[in-house]
């Protein structure tokens, strides 16, 4: 299993990003046993869930960034995004891609956002 992030940058204050999480591997022809999500970490502190979408589609986020983010998936081509509206600068982190099926995890390498003007 491979999950690639990409989409993270330096954006201002109010900005706007979105990342998109590609993977690939047999796994995905299990797409509706796979639930995937956004992780964030940064500088200091604990890797932080920020948003999953089960294979319903029914998603969850963090309280920090609900009604900002939006987290969808298309399982066509084994993609995940994540739209990220009205960025505040304690939404700067390395951002994971994670994939699970029951007792199986796996992570991306992230990708870096950095909000300041």
């Amino acid at each position: 299993v491979q999950l690639v992030e990409s989409g993270g940058g330096l954006v201002q204050p109010g900005g706007s990003l979105r990342l998109a999480c590609v993977g690939s591997g047999d796994i995905f022809k299990f797409n509706d046993f796979i639930t995937m999500g956004w992780y964030r970490q940064a500088p200091g502190k604990q890797r932080e869930l920020v948003a999953n979408i089960r294979p319903s589609g029914t998603t969850e986020y963090a309280d920090s960034v609900k009604g900002r983010f939006t987290i969808t998936r298309d399982n066509a081509r084994n993609t995940m995004y994540l739209q990220m509206n009205s960025l505040k600068s304690e939404d700067a982190a390395l951002y994971y891609c994670n994939l699970r099926t029951g007792s199986l995890a796996f992570w991306g390498q992230g990708t870096l956002v950095t909000v300041s003007s």
